[in-house]
């Protein structure tokens, strides 16, 4: 009987032995070459107009560096399985994450249909596009084999965030009636069944559609294992009576005074209010409301008093292992468009209940981003990781918007090798990709005494060296550098470089520029290439295959104006050239939608956009930023400002080196550097 012909139950011992095994291999692998390694592309001073300049006064206290990686939160974008590597080896700057983690929140997807198209709306249309090519690879990945498939992928991941939890640290594992007793399973194996601590029923408040063949879904489950099954950290949870009500509700309820002389709302069941307010509240309940954070309060006639309805309560009962949250509703103010979005109020008891202030919060399936916006809020400490752009774009907007306190946004240096491997065949390696992308190309190999890593190829009949770069690394100023390097020295020197890439860093664009090399080409890899190859009966020819330039922004010359002790800094944006649209994983009818906004206003495509004043060429210091939907700077909803102004720096003798990074709203980065004198 073959392994996919065995019943799911039957393969279950095998596929975690076979994740315990890929984990092992990953720890084994963290002392050695293959140490993986976390780059720092922005440190984050969410900075309104309000406080930015503040911040930024900081980082100039040479005495007191603001930048201090092993205690700052982070937000990481790539796959967690190398994010978590990553936190568990260490480096230079953080030392290991090893037993230093106190509680993990996770929420991964569980709908083997989920459709992961992206939505972007841009003014006057909504384009649908697939994902990067590094989030094919995830999301193909899971679901390849159906559910087994799903479990081969959590199995490591669980092993690593064990790994990651302190001694009396928790985790809770948040799922639904897909995969949820499956995964209860594996935990079992991974943590130990004495470690199991509740299955928490999260059943949504709110109407439902009846069903005519079955009862209606109304609830999600939530796993929750300690480390140890000796001593976790746990504090009893009172649940308030107006957590769960509407202002509807409200409008029905009376407030009376029971036999015992007791305030009390009738209800569903006896809620005891305290005297103070009581008798207004029964007299003027009209006057009840929410207010813009969702909180119900009262008011007395003139408006001068503002008193929160739960400060009137008497202790709520104490919270047992089924909660009654209501989900987010598409008018719920938390609302931020994102599709498996969780209420703040159901991560807020999950984060008051297995943690204390200061502790360290980690959620790897991250999302919208609720766990690090609500940790924040509750003083404690948050790394968070996703490897969607898009989700990875809303959390930073999220954080900004609530003012956190400046985070680290990081990204993965290499990208797992693996990852290629489960899409083109476990047999194939990184050089056998490289040739078919450069036979796509329209390249012969060049022969193997001179082409080691099987990557490099020359156009027939010319001159003209083309270098192929793998799916696992960012492209970057080495890659270039090292192009030149072959081109001029290798076999007598070649007339021109072309390199083909995947993925590429931020300063990409500014790196291109630096060299001023006519004899250097960069192109984009289709990002659906893999998908393509994949796709049995189908052979892709070259003439199928377009390769594009690179996307860059351009900013007006950058004006400086100097007073005594201050200077004043107006960054412009000029252009955002979009040379790759054929890249994108776009139909027809997208592309055309797309090609109109190019044409009309190429600067609406930026969804984020933030300066550096004083880049040190090291660390990007993200002190002012806006954002589509930045309510204080927007130009319009689907539109961000096109001008900075930087009032009252100090004052800086000689150049000041400006850095501008932007966003665009398909999750490419470009950055732009000027000396200003």
């Amino acid at each position: 009987m073959t392994e996919k012909t065995k019943s799911l139950l039957e393969q279950l011992p095998s596929i975690v032995a076979a994740g315990k095994r890929q984990a092992e291999q990953i720890l084994d692998d963290l002392t050695g070459q293959h140490r993986i390694c976390l780059q720092t592309r922005e440190l984050v001073f969410p900075s309104r107009d309000s406080n930015w300049l503040d911040l930024f006064k900081q980082t100039q206290k040479r005495n007191i560096d603001v930048y201090q990686p092993s205690s700052m939160n982070r937000l990481i974008y790539g796959d967690n399985l190398l994010a978590m590597a990553a936190l568990i080896a260490g480096d230079e700057e953080t030392p290991s994450l090893r037993g230093k983690v106190d509680l993990i929140y996770i929420d991964p997807p569980y709908d083997s249909k989920a459709d992961y198209r992206t939505k972007v709306t841009l003014p006057g249309t909504q384009l649908e596009h697939k994902p990067t090519v590094i989030e094919q690879f995830a999301y193909s990945d899971t679901w390849v084999d159906g559910t087994a498939s799903y479990l081969a992928m959590i199995t490591p991941r669980l092993v690593l965030m064990r790994e990651l939890l302190a001694e009396t640290g928790s985790i809770y594992v948040h799922l639904d009636w897909h995969v949820g007793h499956y995964v209860k399973i594996v935990l079992d194996e991974v943590l130990g069944k004495g470690c199991f601590r509740n299955e928490i029923v999260w059943s949504y408040s709110g109407w439902r559609r009846a069903d005519n063949k079955q009862f209606s879904r109304k609830h999600d489950s939530i796993l929750f294992y300690s480390k140890s099954n000796e001593l976790w950290t746990y504090s009893k949870v009172s649940e308030s009576w107006v957590d769960n009500i509407t202002v509807n509700e409200l409008s029905q309820l009376k407030v009376d005074i029971d036999d015992l002389g007791s305030f009390v709302v009738m209800g569903k069941e006896k809620v005891y209010l305290k005297k103070l307010l009581s008798t207004y509240i029964a007299t003027r309940k009209q006057s009840i409301k929410k207010d813009d954070n969702g909180e119900f309060v009262w008011a007395d006639g003139r408006n001068t008093v503002k008193r929160y309805l739960k400060d009137v309560l008497v202790e709520g009962r104490t919270v047992d292992d089924v909660w009654n949250i209501r989900a987010l509703t598409t008018s719920s103010i938390e609302r931020l468009g994102y599709d498996t979005q969780k209420p703040e109020a159901l991560l807020e008891r999950i984060i008051k209940a297995s943690s204390n202030e200061g502790d360290l919060v980690f959620d790897c399936f991250a999302g919208s981003g609720t766990t690090a916006a609500v940790a924040e809020k509750l003083n404690r400490r948050w790394i968070v990781t996703d490897i969607g752009k898009p989700a990875c774009m809303i959390m930073r907007k999220r954080l900004i918007d609530q003012d956190a306190k400046p985070f680290l946004y990081q990204a993965i240096g290499d990208y797992q090798v693996e990852q290629m491997k489960s899409t083109l065949g476990r047999s194939y390696r990184i050089g056998d990709l490289a040739n078919i992308v450069l036979g796509l190309y329209g390249a012969l190999p060049l022969p193997p005494e001179d082409n080691p890593n099987r990557n490099l190829g020359h156009k027939p009949h010319t001159k003209t060296l083309v270098l192929c770069d793998s799916p696992n690394k960012l492209t970057g100023l080495a890659t270039l550098k090292k192009a030149i390097q072959q081109r001029d020295t290798l076999l007598g020197g070649w007339d021109k470089v072309v390199v083909l890439g995947w993925n590429f860093t931020t300063s990409i664009g500014f790196d291109i520029a630096g060299l001023n090399d006519e004899r250097l080409e960069v192109l984009v890899i289709p990002p659906d290439l893999l998908d393509r190859l994949k796709k049995k009966g189908k052979k892709l020819t070259a003439e199928e295959v377009r390769f594009s330039s690179l996307q860059y922004l351009t900013i007006k010359p950058v004006q400086r104006v100097l007073t005594k002790e201050m200077e004043t800094l107006t960054i412009i944006l000029e252009n955002y050239i979009l040379l790759s649209p054929d890249a994108l994983n776009l139909d027809p009818a997208n592309r055309k939608k797309l090609q109109a906004v190019i044409d009309n206003e190429p600067l609406h495509l930026i969804e984020y956009w933030s300066v550096d004043p004083d880049f040190d060429g090291e660390v990007f210091r993200s002190v002012w930023q806006d954002y589509r939907g930045n309510t204080e700077n927007a130009e319009g909803q689907f539109s961000v400002t096109r001008c900075a102004y930087l009032l009252d720096l100090p004052h800086k003798k000689g150049k000041r080196q400006v850095a501008v990074r932007a966003v665009d709203v398909f999750g490419f980065e470009s950055e732009v550097m000027v000396e200003v004198e």
